[in-house]
């Protein structure tokens, strides 16, 4: 059907209103990338004074900073990157579209988390729970993975008929109890392996024999609090990347005698490689620069430490506390200055990386014949 044309009377008025808009977002546009350059010239220029400053060996003190931050990111990283990985490679390869349509929105969800908010709950109520029950939270972050692999085990040598009654795209469902039971047994059986096997305390066992002291608030708090703020990052993107992979390749490979996760593993990752690498890309962005997760839930100790159970300061959390006490002029002041640079070419750098592999990504859609 063929829509109606403007009358003559109101085209200069459409013609007008587009070029309005054209014009505003096009201002938009370039105010955005103004203030992004106007940002970096003056952390660049802030920066300059510490040549002319004799002590270099100042800059040293930046160095437990930027350890701390790569400590505290990779410990975000390892904890949510494979969850949310996994995640939406079920999402979008295993889950039923019903089941899909109300979890991934509630995932994605969980972004609007203040950061506070997260970094509260771990300083304060997660921090003291693992303290106490160190050898409980050791083996959950050991045993919940096995326990989901031990119930895909049975899942397969079950009969058909339990199958039918359990299927494999409604498993996030009825995992739930399931992991919930492993949960309890690992509660009951803690207390009872670090008073038989690890001499009633496992704290004091790890500082004698091997050295390693376990402060409050440390990395491995971190890892758990800061993951579970990035995990919903990284599972967007990678399941949009996911899901926008042709289907005739999925049918494809599938119509050749290969299993769904065989088609997962060989075809939809392989199509789908640079936007999971584009996801974790902005997730580590994401880590690295996270400020008051990090800042409540690390113990904020200056540390060049490789322990997980020890804290750190990151570059954004020192930036956070000590800025606004430091002199303008002073040596601090410049060098929380130059953290400051260093994080924002470090987030311009991962972010650039990422947007060229989604461009990537998409013109190998369009050879394949895809519709993103």
């Amino acid at each position: 059907m063929t829509p109606p044309r403007l009358t003559s009377s109101r085209q200069p008025l459409r013609l007008l209103q587009d070029r309005v808009a054209t014009g505003l977002i096009t201002a938009g546009g370039v105010g955005v990338l103004l203030a992004i350059l106007a940002i970096g010239i003056f952390l660049v220029w802030e920066t300059l004074p510490l040549l002319a400053i004799g002590d270099t060996l100042a800059l040293a003190k930046l160095s437990p900073l930027a350890w701390g931050t790569l400590k505290a990111a990779l410990a975000a990283l390892l904890f949510a990157i494979p969850v949310a990985l996994g995640a939406a490679a079920y999402s979008t390869m295993f889950m039923s579209a019903k089941l899909r349509a109300r979890i991934k929105p509630a995932l994605e969800m969980m972004e609007a988390i203040p950061g506070v908010v997260v970094g509260f709950i771990a300083g304060l109520i997660l921090a003291p729970w693992v303290e106490r029950h160190l050898t409980s939270a050791l083996m959950l972050i050991v045993w919940l993975p096995l326990s989901a692999a031990l119930a895909g085990w049975l899942w397969q040598l079950a009969k058909t008929r339990l199958r039918r009654r359990l299927p494999l795209s409604w498993a996030g469902v009825w995992l739930v109890p399931w992991l919930a039971l492993m949960v309890a047994v690992v509660l009951w059986l803690a207390p009872w392996i670090e008073q038989q096997w690890l001499g009633g305390d496992l704290r004091q066992l790890l500082d004698e024999r091997f050295g390693l002291d376990y402060a409050t608030r440390n990395a491995l708090i971190v890892g758990f609090a800061m993951g579970f703020a990035v995990i919903p990052s990284i599972y967007s993107l990678a399941e949009d990347a996911l899901a926008d992979v042709p289907a005739t390749l999925i049918e494809g490979a599938q119509a050749l005698g290969a299993s769904r996760w065989q088609a997962l593993w060989k075809v939809a990752l392989a199509a789908a490689g640079p936007g999971v690498f584009s996801a974790v890309m902005i997730g580590a962005g994401r880590a690295v620069g996270e400020t008051m997760i990090v800042l409540m839930a690390s113990g904020n100790t200056a540390l060049f430490s490789a322990s997980p159970f020890e804290g750190m300061r990151s570059m954004a959390a020192a930036i956070a506390i000590e800025l606004p006490e430091a002199s303008p002029g002073g040596l601090t002041y410049h060098l929380l200055i130059l953290a400051a640079l260093v994080l924002f070419i470090f987030t311009f750098l991962v972010n650039t990386l990422a947007e060229v592999v989604r461009q990537r990504l998409r013109r190998r859609y369009r050879q394949m014949g895809g519709t993103s």
